[in-house]
């Protein structure tokens, strides 16, 4: 089995971030999701600012060779401030409402290799080491994000707006008196000025 690592990124990374965002998209559009990522998104603008904050890692397989990347960031997020009520596919109406109002990390372009498994559970260990509450959004025609979140135990909450006015959905999940937490140690570059 191959074993998978996470690092911080650096700009020296930029190059397999942007591949792997590539991979994203064209995964993204073979399964009928053509509204996100668009226009170049995510940039190598976006990924230097990540790198920038300290909120930007990388997963490689046991040669070294970049097969993920996720940013992973202290919230709050200023576009999880509201959420808002939404409509499950059964017709079931779910009434937008965070698990909790306490302490939690984001995650954001979340980008693997097709041909590597394990990413989202290499990730997810990871962050659950550093927090006990973590929230993802995605898109509404991102049906495979929306199943790992499903098959990970993730509760979908509601919907939330970007900045820019589109729609994602909104998940979160709480560990609850998890003996594995370790208190939050992540700090990012900001947190040192």
């Amino acid at each position: 089995m191959n074993r998978l690592s996470i690092r911080h990124s650096t700009a020296a990374d930029l190059p397999a971030l942007l591949a792997l965002a590539e991979a994203a998209r064209k995964i993204m559009r073979e399964n009928g999701n053509h509204g996100q990522w668009v226009g170049g998104y995510p940039s190598a603008d976006v990924f230097l600012e990540d790198i920038a904050r300290g909120c930007s890692y990388l997963i490689e397989a046991s040669d070294g060779t970049a097969v993920g990347t996720f940013a992973f960031i202290p919230g709050p997020d200023p576009t999880y401030a509201r959420i808002y009520d939404d409509y499950l596919p059964s017709g079931e109406h779910l009434p937008g409402a965070w698990i909790n109002a306490g302490p939690y990390y984001v995650v954001h372009r979340i980008a693997s290799r097709p041909d590597c498994h394990g990413i989202m559970a290499a990730l997810l260990d990871y962050c659950f080491e550093h927090t006990s509450s973590l929230r993802i959004d995605t898109h509404r025609d991102n049906l495979i994000m929306q199943h790992l979140m499903e098959r990970n135990g993730f509760t979908r909450c509601g919907i939330i707006y970007l900045a820019n006015g589109d729609e994602r959905l909104a998940y979160q999940k709480v560990l609850q008196d998890d003996p594995r937490i370790k208190p939050t140690n992540i700090k990012t570059k900001n947190d040192n000025e």
